[in-house]
């Protein structure tokens, strides 16, 4: 399958692949990637670039990743603040105090006003969520799994930044990052269920039936688009990601596709 996009920009220095969005980009204001697994030097499945800190990687080939994504960026590896993820809605306000930290514990969101500070969150098929208000200059990340989309992290994330920095949701810039795709995301009725009931009007949109009849296929990429629209974002200021990490898992590390014997990519948001 070609590796391209519609959507989103795919981005090439030296041997390392990257992901940005061009709403972002336009501004001006903030440095930020998606990583892919492409340029890294970490090894097997786990490669070649692995950006987590867990996956049982030698710690000097993770550090030599940082190395090689903060050149690409321009983000400096001693201004990020890591999330520790749990599937969950929590969200924290992280400012310079905390660069460095690996120590938020259930964290699934982050949230800042303040320059050089880069928020990072990871991920493996999950579905990174961007958050720019160019008026108030706040950033955001969320890491919305089909749990966290359920919780629907995102409208809390519009909430937090409005409750925090006074950001207006019509304001707000947001990028659904790549993640698994409606093409992919087959589950079983119990999950099923959990979409059922917390999004009754939206079911022909989100749910499709799979070939086994009881399974179905969720379209993570739209629930998390209506989401971000209720909330009050406008909708051409929602980007929505077309690469399946699944599909494309010789550029992604895939949970679906390969189990837990894989790397994990990792979403970068600083204001500069």
């Amino acid at each position: 399958m070609e590796f391209k996009s519609q959507t989103l920009n795919i981005r090439r220095n030296g041997a390392v692949y990257y992901i940005t969005f061009p709403s972002f980009e336009k501004t001006g204001l903030v440095r930020h990637l998606y990583s892919t697994r492409r340029g890294g030097v970490s090894q097997g499945n786990l490669g070649p670039m692995n950006l987590g800190f867990s996956r049982g990687d030698q710690p000097e080939s993770v550090m030599e990743n940082y190395r090689r994504i903060s050149y690409v960026s321009d983000i400096c590896s001693s201004d990020m603040v890591f999330s520790d993820q749990v599937h969950g809605d929590r969200i924290v306000s992280v400012d310079q105090r905390d660069r460095g930290r690996r120590d938020l514990t259930e964290v699934d969101g982050l949230v800042t006003d303040k320059p050089q500070v880069c928020l990072v969150t990871f991920y493996a098929d999950c579905v990174p969520l961007f958050f720019l208000d160019p008026v108030k200059k706040a950033i955001g990340l969320a890491h919305a799994g089909w749990r966290g989309t359920v919780l629907e992290i995102g409208r809390k994330m519009v909430l937090r930044m409005n409750r925090e920095f006074g950001s207006r949701p019509e304001d707000i810039l947001a990028g659904i990052g790549p993640s698994i795709g409606p093409c992919c995301f087959e589950v079983g009725p119990e999950v099923k269920a959990q979409f059922v009931n917390a999004f009754p009007a939206w079911q022909a949109e989100i749910i499709r039936p799979a070939q086994d009849p009881e399974k179905s296929y969720i379209d993570l990429w739209r629930t998390n688009e209506l989401i971000l629209r209720r909330a009050g974002i406008r909708e051409e200021h929602i980007t929505v990601t077309d690469l399946c990490t699944k599909c494309h898992s010789e550029y992604f590390h895939s949970h679906r596709r390969m189990g837990n014997d894989r790397g994990t990519q990792a979403a970068f948001l600083e204001l500069i």
